[in-house]
């Protein structure tokens, strides 16, 4: 992960959100509520929608995800290129092929493969830390080493180096 990114993200008001930072999100915070705090538009396409509606092992995130009303969720299926459909998984071909189709600049993917293509499309990325990191250094009471350890606690992998820098970066 490129750290440098995170904090040298210009300030964008409409995202485009991957499966696995609102489930991170959730398992950190219990809540979505920081995506809505710092951006105008939150775009959930439906691809990603239908992963979340999965419920995965656990599920616990499905109801956080039915309950935020302000999500802006594509309800029909995202026309994904080939290059980027035999690249990545249905939720990342799908944030960035959706970015691409509204103009939105700004992707939030945590996986590397999906993040190294979104940069490759010429869209910004950040992901789930950069979300806290942003909604902490904006002014919003976000208790980061805490979200880290219910992440964990949820089975959100974290590298080390990782949680270091969003523990430096956000003071903790």
């Amino acid at each position: 992960m490129n750290c440098a990114l995170i904090l040298t993200m210009p300030d964008q008001k409409t995202i485009v959100v991957n499966t696995t930072p609102l489930l991170a999100l959730t398992a950190g915070l219990g809540h979505l509520d920081l995506l809505q705090a710092i951006y105008t538009r939150v775009h959930i396409p439906y691809e990603v929608g239908q992963e979340v509606q999965a419920g995965g092992r656990y599920g616990f995130a499905v109801d956080v995800f039915e309950r935020a009303d302000w999500l802006h969720k594509i309800s029909t299926p995202t026309p994904i290129s080939p290059y980027l459909k035999n690249s990545l998984d249905p939720g990342e071909a799908s944030v960035i092929q959706t970015a691409l189709d509204q103009g939105v600049p700004l992707v939030c993917i945590d996986e590397a493969v999906g993040r190294r293509i979104a940069r490759i499309c010429g869209l910004q990325v950040t992901g789930s830390i950069g979300i806290l990191l942003k909604a902490k250094q904006q002014g919003y009471p976000v208790p980061v080493r805490e979200a880290l350890d219910n992440m964990q606690r949820q089975g959100i992998w974290l590298s080390r180096r990782l949680i270091a820098f969003a523990l430096q970066e956000s003071g903790e």
